[in-house]
């Protein structure tokens, strides 16, 4: 099938989404996630392929990899989603002007959203559940990567719409060429919004290349700085949580700051992150602190590379300041603006840390790996938008739908 009837079915079925009800959307949404376990068998078989073709020493595999405990979790996700409120309908603004005139502003879906995606089925599902609550078609362009799992996820998708009697066109996979991307792209008129959700060369190709609206998303740059004043145990439970829980997510630790009169504390605070083989590049001071207390072969120097870098890997980098203001400034001149934190029990300078760090999500005593939709209590979420204008941070619900301005009057002209 070509992309254009792909967008053009997609158009279509968008407005028939806006006849079905909340309480049959929600019927629906738990249908599917019942057929997830009823076709766990099928869907492990098809991510098997997948998983066949890349190596694993990838940082790409975690992502990739689908069993029984992921399905059943995106089930649940799913679930979820189903008992969250309709973000649909909601008055944000009403009022009656001087002339008579009653104005009221109401939550209205996109339309049609546009996905770009890497390795990640499970992405898939997470879309499908938002876009479809929030009454937007979504279509679909996943990587050649998770070719094999996207089409098996989407194909069970569509067959239980069908049975349903909803039009299997809400939900459509285009195919996982370059080709398809840039049609997505230019798909003006068919596509309302496109969400890219990969890594730095991916967004930055979205943006640069789109005549359709775009959020940002994702790339994750993600430091936590250890105060002078900052709790140990906490430290070192944010650090090693932050680092080694998923190295191939977004919101993983990429950069540890410390201060400088805590260095002696340093390799108690990278102790646990020797157990899972964490390759660390520190600065001179750094090194020098750990050197003799962490493993000499997961120890090496830092170079100006090491810093500005999304690892997605068991690494990371070190770097001494004097003072949280630079701490601030290397997080400023480093960061994607995602996700930062701070270790501190000094109240005045988590203050300063949460008013002066331009990030999504900012944290005071807690690991950056909280970045998440479904941890955030959304459900699940579409993306992590690192952008200014529009949605920021993990994206739900709400931030699925636009609004526009209803009208009614008794006749009423403009003088």
């Amino acid at each position: 099938m070509q992309s254009k009837t792909i967008f053009e079915q997609a158009k279509a079925a968008s407005r028939e989404l806006l006849l079905v009800s909340d309480q049959r959307k929600n019927e629906i949404l738990r249908a599917v996630a019942d057929a997830i376990a009823d076709n766990s068998a099928m869907l492990l078989e098809a991510n098997a392929r997948d998983l066949a073709r890349m190596d694993r020493s990838n940082p790409l595999y975690d992502r990739l990899l689908l069993d029984e405990k992921r399905l059943a979790g995106i089930a649940n996700d799913m679930c979820h989603v189903a008992e969250l409120p309709t973000p649909l309908g909601k008055t944000l603004i009403d009022k009656t002007l001087d002339n008579g005139l009653h104005l009221r502003r109401v939550s209205v879906p996109f339309g049609v959203i546009g996905i770009i995606y890497e390795a990640r089925p499970n992405v898939s599902f997470d879309v499908f559940s938002l876009c479809f609550k929030s009454g937007n078609a979504c279509v679909l362009k996943g990587g050649r990567d998770a070719d094999d799992s996207n089409r098996a996820i989407v194909g069970m998708i569509q067959d239980i719409l069908a049975k349903e009697g909803i039009n299997p066109a809400v939900v459509q996979l285009l195919p996982a060429t370059h080709e398809a991307t840039g049609e997505m792209l230019n798909a003006v008129g068919y596509i309302d919004l496109c969400i890219p959700r990969g890594g730095k060369r991916l967004i930055e190709f979205v943006r640069d290349n789109a005549r359709v609206p775009v959020i940002e998303t994702g790339a994750g740059v993600v430091n936590t700085y250890f105060d002078k004043e900052g709790d140990l145990t906490i430290g070192q439970r944010c650090v090693n949580n932050a680092k080694t829980r998923r190295v191939s997510v977004c919101n993983a630790l990429d950069c540890l700051i410390i201060h400088e009169e805590r260095l002696a504390d340093l390799a108690e605070l990278c102790a646990p992150l020797s157990s899972s083989h964490v390759i660390i590049y520190a600065d001179e001071q750094a090194y020098q602190a750990l050197d003799g207390h962490y493993p000499a072969d997961l120890l090496c120097p830092a170079t100006d590379k090491s810093y500005g870098t999304e690892f997605m890997d068991y690494i990371m980098a070190i770097r001494t300041v004097p003072t949280a203001e630079e701490a601030i400034r290397h997080i400023s001149q480093y960061g994607s603006g995602h996700s930062e934190s701070i270790i501190t029990e000094n109240a005045t300078t988590a203050a300063m840390f949460e008013a002066q760090v331009d990030a999504a999500c900012v944290y005071v005593n807690a690991p950056t790996s909280f970045t998440d939709g479904a941890q955030f209590g959304l459900g699940a979420e579409i993306g992590i938008s690192t952008q200014k204008l529009g949605p920021r941070g993990p994206m739900g619900l709400a931030e699925m739908t636009t609004y526009k301005w209803l009208i009614e009057g008794r006749g009423q002209v403009r003088p």
